[in-house]
């Protein structure tokens, strides 16, 4: 492995993100091609198993083994997550070849998310900047080749990763500060912050987060839900009068949720509901188009607890925990529906409703200043779309494999490249 190979990827992987339209900040553009992803990402795991199969099978692909770097470097330099650490394992004497078993629990940055989060952020020179969750520190380090050394700090809840991250961002010379420690509660010890990321997906803002906020801030994170579907993204901003406003959209890819957050998924039910996808009736609802980012995300809240099977032909929802499932004909005015619970007839009713407030692409979030409940909603008057947001769960158990969790505990889960958060392509569901 050469500097000049490496060099070559970096701007090759700048000139497609260019190309697809969304690396349009000179600044940020200059980031990626100085930051050496190859130190902050020395080795990936491949999945070799297919769908559904347990225990997984993976490969451990070893940066520096001959063997191993022309497909290494391909990887780290393309447009998928990486997947780093198993069940969070010590990260510094990891065996290269198959390895059986376990969950995923630390991924790296999906680029053209990074991208779409860092330049919502607005980053310049001189800001202070906070990454919660950051994993491997790839964000820590973009933003910092961005905003100067000394201003940026990562918080990390697992250890291993941590000093991982601290390790490898010290050999680049990024000048940045990783601390374990729970990335709910922030680190007001170096705030406040002009800008906040967060790359794990919250069911509400915490308040350390918001206090920590300063003026003219901006602070992004996903909101999670239950379902990996159809994720939202926040935007939080102060005014220099310390006022915050805080606006809701949904989006194509969304952060994993915090430790202690289990998603649903319809994977175990795709075999029943082939056999038997339910009774056929007739809808007026024809299946919404997969950009309308505003209906599903509202969905996500509004017909609890149901999931899409997005590898299935025609639309698919599942209600998991109900055993009920509703299967949308090929354009044809039905849907097949099956169980105790009617998820079409709730996603009718939620549409209907979405129609009636004016199709609405984000909404409003009131985040109370002394705590409280959050309540989102689309527009002011009768018609408006409303719902308020689950508050966090109580506190997660330590991190560790004896934990039982199969997300990582709070580091940097990355979105997927498909319309779902970050799942390996191959579980999507």
């Amino acid at each position: 492995m050469t500097t000049t190979a490496t060099a070559a990827q970096r701007t090759a992987m700048v000139d497609q993100l260019k190309s697809g339209g969304g690396l349009s900040d000179p600044r940020l553009r200059a980031a990626f091609l100085s930051v050496r992803r190859e130190v902050l990402l020395p080795h990936a795991y491949v999945r070799v198993s297919g769908p559904g199969v347990e225990p997984i099978d993976w490969r451990l692909l070893d940066g520096s083994h001959p063997d191993d770097q022309a497909e290494w470097l391909d990887l780290i330099h393309s447009d998928e997550s990486i997947l780093l650490q198993r069940d969070h394992e010590a990260l510094d004497s990891l065996v290269r070849g198959p390895v059986t078993g376990g969950n995923m629990t630390s991924m790296s940055t999906y680029s053209p998310a990074t991208v779409e989060a860092l330049q919502s952020l607005h980053l310049a020179p001189g800001q202070r900047f906070l990454e919660l969750g950051p994993g491997p520190g790839v964000s820590l380090a973009l933003a910092a080749a961005v905003i100067g050394p000394g201003k940026a700090v990562g918080v990390e809840r697992d250890r291993h990763m941590a000093a991982f991250a601290q390790q490898n961002l010290d050999v680049l010379g990024a000048g940045v500060t990783v601390v374990e420690g729970d990335a709910l509660h922030g680190h007001a010890a170096d705030g406040p912050y002009d800008r906040i990321h967060s790359g794990i997906g919250v069911p509400c803002v915490p308040a350390a987060w918001v206090q920590q906020l300063a003026p003219a801030g901006r602070l992004l994170t996903t909101l999670a839900t239950r379902t990996p579907s159809w994720p939202g993204q926040l935007l939080v901003t102060r005014n220099q009068r310390r006022r915050v406003a805080a606006v809701l959209q949904g989006r194509a890819r969304g952060y994993r949720p915090m430790l202690g957050y289990r998603w649903l998924s319809a994977l175990k039910h795709r075999p029943q509901v082939k056999a038997d996808p339910g009774h056929i009736r007739s809808t007026r609802l024809a299946p919404p188009s997969d950009d309308a980012h505003g209906f599903w995300m509202a969905a996500a809240y509004l017909v609890p607890n149901v999931v899409r099977d997005f590898q299935a032909e025609t639309m698919t929802v599942v209600a998991p925990e109900d055993d009920s499932w509703a299967v949308a004909g090929p354009g044809d005015g039905t849907v097949r529906v099956h169980g105790p619970r009617d998820v079409w007839a709730e996603l009718e009713a939620v549409h209907a409703r979405w129609t009636r407030a004016g199709r609405p692409t984000q909404y409003r979030v009131d985040i109370p200043a002394g705590g409280g409940t959050q309540h989102v909603a689309s527009a002011a008057g009768p018609h408006a779309l409303e719902w308020e947001l689950p508050a966090l769960p109580a506190p997660a158990p330590s991190c560790g494999p004896e934990s039982g969790e199969p997300v990582r505990c709070g580091a940097a889960s990355q979105p997927s490249r498909l319309r779902r958060p970050d799942l390996p392509k191959e579980d999507q569901a």
